[in-house]
């Protein structure tokens, strides 16, 4: 198969000069653990110290890793992206919220979006977190398998009306909504309730879309035990299919409590786990569809092998490829530009509310071995070649 991923002229085609300067020093600071430490250490003294440095973020890492401060804000990004082919998931990324009140302003905005984007064909789904819509320790306790308290009892309902909302909404409007992947102890809480979902509202084709995290070496057989479930009540299953995000905070986890960790022994046995669940899901692909959430160019292009064997046209909407905004445009771009459905997860929120998910971003980076210093290499062989010019 003919290597794609090197084309920096249709990587980089929507970044100026200017912007092309930015990632590339964006990405030398990313690639520094110590600078990572100390620049998130500042940031987050500067914001709780409310210090006039949002413009300066926003200036800089906000602008190159997210869409705006509102969906609207977004859309100049969006119709720049969709000129290449490359589509746009609207993904409000407020973390680490715990009360009500916050829990209902992410169900307006989620709502909100599908509605703004189900006539809008540059953003074919929707996305929310669990922990966006309820209490991380609710999920945990249910997740553990413990009984809640009356109290508990009325928040979790809250919590089930908001998913169903959603995920109706999403039905109405015809638009795939992506539900994401978190901490394993409360993952399980979530697993039921979107299943439960995806029994409801997947009877034609996948809506509802579930998360697994491929570094966790159990996620294979839920996978397949969701299938047998799907075959009996008669349903689509839907997967986002990634590698995982909290790998550091599980490893330490399951050490200080003494547990086996979830987490896959080693990055090769992680990456054989991912194809081989996107490998049976093509497989079942009559009664499942993909979004391949990666920034891995063999995972990519084994897909590309995998549909080409099926015979799936590579336009299939069953099968998308999805990367995160601000990196491996060298994928995302290259692959829309030969055809393929891709989708770019387009983060946005107030600057202050979204740096919780930036500061995991560069951290997540420094952790992944080859990441940053490929980004690094494309982006200096784009710098030469436009020198060239």
């Amino acid at each position: 198969m003919e290597k794609i991923f090197n084309n920096t002229a249709d990587a980089f085609a929507l970044k100026s000069d200017t912007e092309l300067e930015r990632a590339y020093f964006l990405f030398k600071m990313i690639a520094s653990q110590p600078l990572v430490r100390i620049g998130t250490a500042v940031t987050n003294f500067a914001l709780k110290a409310h210090l006039p440095v949002e413009g300066l973020i926003r200036a800089t890492v906000f602008d190159h890793f997210c869409g705006g401060t509102t969906e609207d804000d977004c859309l100049p990004v969006v119709d720049k992206m969709y000129t290449k082919g490359v589509s746009s998931v609207l993904d409000y990324s407020v973390e680490a919220k715990e009360e009500e009140s916050e829990f209902d302003k992410a169900l307006d905005i989620t709502l909100k979006v599908i509605e703004f984007s189900k006539t809008r064909q540059a953003i074919p789904f929707a996305v929310f977190k669990p922990t966006g819509f309820g209490r991380f320790d609710l999920w945990q306790k249910l997740g553990e398998g413990k009984t809640l308290t009356v109290e508990e009892a009325t928040e979790w309902q809250k919590v089930t009306n908001r998913f169903e909302r959603v995920c109706k909404a999403a039905h109405d409007a015809n638009l795939p909504v992506l539900v994401d992947a978190e901490e394993s102890w409360m993952q399980d809480a979530a697993d039921n309730l979107v299943g439960d979902m995806m029994a409801k509202y997947n009877k034609e084709k996948a809506i509802v879309f579930n998360t697994l995290q491929m570094y966790r070496w159990d996620r294979l057989d839920y996978l397949k035990k969701l299938h047998e479930r799907a075959k009996k009540e008669g349903f689509h299953i839907g997967m986002k299919v990634v590698r995982g995000a909290y790998m550091e905070k599980e490893n330490k986890r399951a050490e200080e409590l003494g547990y086996i960790s979830p987490i896959c022994i080693s990055k090769e046995a992680t990456d054989i786990n991912y194809n081989e669940c996107i490998a049976y899901m093509i497989d079942h692909i009559d009664t499942m569809a993909i979004f391949a959430g990666t920034h891995n160019e063999d995972s990519s292009y084994k897909l590309m092998k995998l549909m080409a064997k099926a015979g799936l046209e590579k336009s299939d909407k069953r099968v998308w490829f999805g990367q995160l905004y601000g990196m491996s445009d060298n994928i995302s771009f290259n692959l829309a530009a030969n055809g393929y459905n891709v989708a770019k997860y387009l983060p946005f929120g107030p600057v202050r509310d979204v740096m919780p998910y930036l500061i995991r971003r560069a951290e997540e980076n420094t952790s992944v071995a080859g990441q940053t210093s490929r980004e690094l290499n494309l982006l200096k062989a784009e710098r030469e070649r436009r020198k060239l010019e």
